[in-house]
């Protein structure tokens, strides 16, 4: 039998959740930069992390890849396609090896039929994906550059290491995920690390200054 880690969605998740990921999943290998699944594609599967990390992006309309988040052990997914069949909102992908489950709509939905409380489960599971995408939305429309930064930098740190201060990714990488021009991201960076918030390399950056960061991520001090 799988053993389900006890963080992310799965950290509050029913035991009868568990309970019907551990009968009904098949386990899945992914390797660095392999694509479970596009945008666009068809949802036909609820997943759930193991191990590793994934990444979540879409492509605006000129083409530009926007990263929108990334997920990692115990991250629940693909609930969408339960409640609205159709196709995959975004595309998700593996930014180290990872180990996840697939469970089919068809037998997740039957599970649903058999046990009506799992539907609590994967009701709060979208509606916590339905806040998410309104935060994001709200992030790009009302923030500044350096306030969307700043806030993307703590919540990555947080994920990618165990002092919640590292962040390994590029420049490049960062502006994808704030959903700005490199140039913005690096002029940014540059002022930040001339004041002492941060230590930027080729391989990632530094918080230095945590507390200065959680002021600049405050959209109260704009």
């Amino acid at each position: 039998m799988v053993s389900l880690p006890e963080a992310g969605f799965l950290a509050q998740a029913s035991d009868r959740l568990k309970l019907m990921l551990e009968e009904e999943a098949i386990e899945a290998r992914l390797g660095t930069g392999d694509v479970l699944f596009q945008h666009g594609d068809t949802g036909d599967a609820l997943y759930v992390i193991l191990q590793g990390m994934m990444e979540v992006s879409i492509l605006s309309q000129n083409g530009r890849k926007l990263s929108m988040d990334l997920m990692g052990p115990g991250s629940v997914f693909g609930e969408i396609a339960l409640f609205d069949p159709g196709e995959r909102t975004a595309t998700i992908t593996a930014t180290q090896p990872c180990r996840v489950l697939k469970v089919q709509n068809a037998d997740v939905m039957r599970q649903v039929r058999r046990n009506p409380e799992l539907a609590v489960d994967l009701t709060r599971l979208a509606g916590q994906r339905m806040r998410w995408i309104n935060m994001q939305l709200h992030e790009q429309v009302f923030l500044t550059v350096p306030t969307r930064l700043a806030r993307k930098l703590l919540h990555l740190a947080q994920l990618q290491s165990e002092d919640n201060c590292s962040v390994s990714l590029s420049q490049s990488e960062l502006a994808e995920y704030v959903g700005a021009t490199r140039e913005a991201v690096s002029k940014t960076i540059s002022v930040w690390k001339k004041q002492g918030i941060i230590e930027a390399s080729r391989g990632g950056l530094e918080i230095l200054d945590s507390d200065t960061m959680e002021e600049l991520a405050d959209p109260e001090q704009i």
